[in-house]
Parts: C-alpha cells; sequence; structure tokens
C-alpha cells in the first residue's frame, strides 16, 4: 500500500477477539462458550487472531501516523498495537480470560469516545456483539478471523480489510447497510444450518475487498440434479487406494449419499475405495492420514455468493494440509447455481505465500457431469 497523504488524522478503533478462530482447524465449527475453548485447546487448536491481526496492522502501517489507534486492552488488540509500533491509547482493562462481555464493554467505550471507525477481528459471534452496542450509529469493519463468517461485514481477508480501511480514511469509499448473520453452534455441532439474521451494520464497501453474505442453495429439481451429476462423476473419478478429504456442504454430501455412506453435512470426511474411514475429522487426524497415504484427492465446494473454496468454515483443511496434497489434487465442485454471475474464487488460507500461489493460476471447477469451467482465484 503506498503511503497516503491526504488522510487526515481521524480515530480507528481496534478490537481483537483473541479466541476467535481456535475451533476451526479442531474441528469444533466455533468457539463460542468456555467448554468449547477448553476442548478446542486440549485438541491443540493455537491461538491465530493475532496472526490475522499482525497482517492487517503491517498492511496498515504506511498511514498509521495518520490514526489515532484505540485500542482494546492486553490480547484484545494492544499487545499487537505495541509489536507493529503502533501509538495508540488503551480502551478497557487486561484480562487473562476474555469474553463477549469484554468486546461489548470495549465497543461502548470506543462508541462513547466517538471513533471514525470501529475494526474488529474475529468472526459472527464478534459481529453480533459489536452489533448490539454500537447499531448503526458508526461504521465498523471486520477482519476475519474466526470459523463462521458469514456476515456481510467483513473484508475477504486482513490485507483487504487494510485496504478497505484506508480507502475509507480517505474518503474514497461509501458506507452501506451490511447484514451481521450468525448461526446455532449447536445445531451446526450436529450437522444442522440455522442461520439468522441479527440486524444490519453500517461498513465500508468495495466490492472486490468486502465479501458478500453467504448465498444458501436453493433445493430446486433442477439443482438437485445437478448435485447428483457432480457426485456420480466425483465418484466415477476415484481411484483405488487414494485417500479423499471431502471437505462440507451439500454439494459434496451428495458424493457421499450416492455411495450410501453417511457424510457429515458441516465438517470435513475422509474416503478411501469409496467407503468413508474417518468422519468429521480435525486438521491434525487428517495430517495424520496423510502420513500413511501414497496418494491424496482434496475435494471441496465453494460458498454460494461468496466464492470461497478455503478459509471459510472448512478451516479442517489448514495451509499445512494443502501444502502437503499440492494443489494439483484439489477438485473444486460446484452447482451451475454457484457459479452463476461469480468472477472468481477466493482463498483465505492463512498463509499469504499459499494465498498467492493459489492467485497465481486458474482452477478448473467441476460444473455438472464431465463438464469444467475454468476460474481465477483472487
Amino acid at each position: 500500500m503506498s503511503e497516503a497523504k491526504s488522510v487526515s488524522i481521524k480515530k480507528v478503533g481496534f478490537i481483537v477477539n483473541p479466541i476467535a478462530g481456535m475451533g476451526g482447524a479442531s474441528g469444533l465449527k466455533g468457539t463460542d462458550g468456555k467448554a468449547v475453548l477448553e476442548k478446542a485447546i486440549s485438541l491443540g487448536a493455537k491461538p491465530i487472531a493475532s496472526t490475522r491481526a499482525k497482517a492487517f496492522l503491517e498492511e496498515l502501517a504506511p498511514i498509521k501516523r495518520c490514526i489515532c489507534l484505540l485500542v482494546g486492552a492486553g490480547n484484545m488488540g494492544e499487545i499487537v498495537a505495541k509489536e507493529q509500533g503502533y501509538a495508540y491509547t488503551v480502551v478497557g482493562k487486561d484480562s487473562l480470560h476474555t469474553s463477549s462481555e469484554d468486546t461489548k464493554s470495549i465497543a461502548q467505550s470506543m462508541l462513547e469516545l466517538k471513533v471514525d471507525l470501529l475494526v474488529f477481528c474475529g468472526g459472527d459471534g464478534t459481529a453480533r456483539d459489536v452489533l448490539k452496542v454500537v447499531d448503526a450509529k458508526l461504521p465498523v469493519l471486520g477482519v476475519p478471523t474466526g470459523v463462521k463468517m458469514h456476515s456481510a461485514v467483513f473484508a475477504v481477508n486482513p490485507v483487504a480489510a487494510a485496504r478497505v480501511v484506508c480507502g475509507f480514511l480517505e474518503e474514497k469509499l461509501l458506507v452501506r447497510e451490511a447484514e451481521v448473520m450468525d448461526v446455532d453452534e449447536q445445531a451446526f455441532r450436529a450437522g444442522r444450518l440455522s442461520a439468522e439474521l441479527y440486524g444490519y451494520a453500517l461498513s465500508p464497501y468495495e466490492p472486490h475487498l468486502i465479501q458478500v453474505g453467504k448465498l444458501a442453495s436453493p433445493m430446486t429439481e433442477d439443482e438437485v440434479r445437478n448435485q447428483a451429476a457432480l457426485g456420480v462423476y466425483v465418484i466415477e473419478s476415484m481411484q483405488p487406494e487414494t485417500l479423499y478429504v471431502i471437505g462440507p456442504g451439500t454439494t459434496t454430501r451428495t458424493i457421499g449419499d450416492l455411495l450410501d455412506q453417511k457424510k457429515t453435512l458441516l465438517g470435513v470426511d475422509l474416503f478411501v475405495n469409496k467407503q468413508i474411514v474417518c468422519r468429521d475429522v480435525n486438521e491434525q487426524e487428517i495430517l495424520q492420514a496423510l502420513k500413511v497415504s501414497k496418494a491424496v484427492k482434496i475435494v471441496v465446494t465453494l460458498i454460494g455468493g461468496q466464492g470461497f473454496i478455503f478459509g471459510r468454515g472448512n478451516q479442517q483443511i489448514s495451509h499445512r494440509v494443502i501444502w502437503q496434497v499440492g494443489l494439483g489434487n484439489i477438485i473444486v465442485v460446484a452447482t451451475e447455481s454457484k457459479v452463476q454471475g461469480l468472477r472468481s474464487l477466493k482463498v483465505d488460507t492463512g498463509d499469504l505465500a499459499l494465498d498467492v500461489m493459489f492467485r497465481s493460476q486458474r482452477l478448473q471447477v467441476l460444473v455438472d457431469y464431465s463438464r469444467w469451467i475454468e476460474l481465477s482465484v483472487e
């Protein structure tokens, strides 16, 4: 990002939810609640929010002198801001164990301090907490850090978030009303996607840098036929003694249905010789399976409306997994309704080098039986 010279000093609030995203790679589909967090930690989950916050602040660095930065205390923003050499004012009290109440309290203080923009690192749960406090009283922007990110207040990745902030502070971007969505995590873990609209937040908008809300698959006769055709083609193409890491979604679940195998709707499952060998796996279980597999394929579908194939709801297929499997062994499947109007695919793996590698090529997407289209990656 080139240094901006015309930006007047403006107040930017910055809140980091330090536990956001820890339930992703561990296969827990979220990190809401103390018990889930403790289980994620027991499964080896590591904090990722600070890494994402760092990437955001690094990209924003050229205009740091034009920003009056207000940060949450301790690991809710202060620590990473200090590490990145920012001047800042601390809001709230440092706490070893943070909660949604801390997020709401800090957001309330920032509202009272009249920040021009409130940036938060988290997922849909954090977006809900912020919305409860600020409503439509000030613009907000999400740096995607969680597991569930259905809301339209998020940038596509931390770097994009910094660019949106820069454009907004330079008064080049307008704000719009953006949906704040969240899913019922208990239902989510049970394989039921129950999403609810919680309201609308004001948010800066730049179409290539802000994600749209997730669109559900239309369960029409044509859609079901299309999903079946995709499933049949993948099954017919399956190679013996090859490990298939099959991601979540209604389209990929059809593969299991056609094989009379009960694939999880919202989890990642492992198939060998057309049978499930491990269901609803986490990142570590996938990495263990890779050690004993001679050949591996990853099968994923994309999120309707958004175009994400990695980094949204399938963090179990982590950048570590993808590096080992290789981009040439990834199979992307999507019904024709999901690719209509889609300009490109998106990735947000958490590994900048891997994201850059994805963006250097075009991927083949299976959209019907034996019919492929080619899409670039953003």
